[in-house]
């Protein structure tokens, strides 16, 4: 007998006594959850199929414990801005023990095993916010032949946002400030640049950096 299941965003087929990788769950190591979520469930030759679900189905399972899995290496580079950014991901998994898979059943545990995502989603929804008003401050430096996303926020952080602020930066403390940032950064021309988008002269400057390799004149 087996059932697909959908279990935090994903289906799964799932047997009694399968251990299966699930995204992670609000649930404790230890404790039994259920999910009501049942798309099909086969008993021999006996199948039925919900439309979605199945009214009444259940999936019981116990939580085995919380972990994280394979390290993911994602690399970005832009062509022409100097842009490389290297970065690990771990997904946080929780391993559960498939259960009892019934044909009818309490939907009342679910249902509490939700509201624990819904309020974190709600808490982190006003940071989102202020993310936004704050990135919309001062000028896009990235304009500038060179500047990555990496580059202008570590630029805001040592408090240069405009184009005029870059102008009056000489190269070499531009250089220091950006140091921590990974790649060969040749910061010789982001003053003349970012003064002619302070002017407002963007054909001079696109007919310039369209000259240039990477900012390098």
């Amino acid at each position: 007998m087996y059932a697909i299941v959908e279990i935090a965003g994903h289906q799964f087929k799932v047997e009694k006594d399968q251990k299966v990788f699930v995204n992670r769950l609000a649930t404790e190591e230890g404790k039994s959850v259920s999910f009501d979520n049942v798309l099909l469930i086969a008993d021999g030759d006996n199948i039925t199929v919900g439309a979605p679900a199945i009214d009444g189905a259940q999936v019981s399972a116990k939580v085995s414990k919380h972990l994280k899995g394979d390290k993911v290496i994602v690399f970005k580079k832009k062509r022409r801005k100097g842009y490389r950014v290297k970065n690990g991901h771990r997904q946080y998994l929780t391993e559960i023990v498939i259960g009892d898979i019934l044909t009818s059943g309490a939907k009342k545990t679910e249902k509490s095993e939700k509201a624990a995502p819904k309020k974190e989603t709600k808490a982190a929804a006003p940071k989102a916010k202020t993310t936004k008003k704050a990135s919309s401050k001062g000028d896009d430096l990235k304009k500038v032949e060179g500047i990555g996303p990496k580059i202008a926020e570590t630029l805001a952080e040592a408090g240069i946002t405009t184009f005029a602020q870059l102008a009056k930066t000489d190269a070499a403390k531009i250089a220091e400030i950006i140091s921590d940032v990974r790649g060969n950064h040749v910061t010789d021309t982001w003053p003349a640049q970012a003064q002619l988008a302070a002017d407002g002269k963007w054909d001079e400057l696109k007919k310039w950096q369209d000259e240039l390799d990477g900012g390098k004149a």
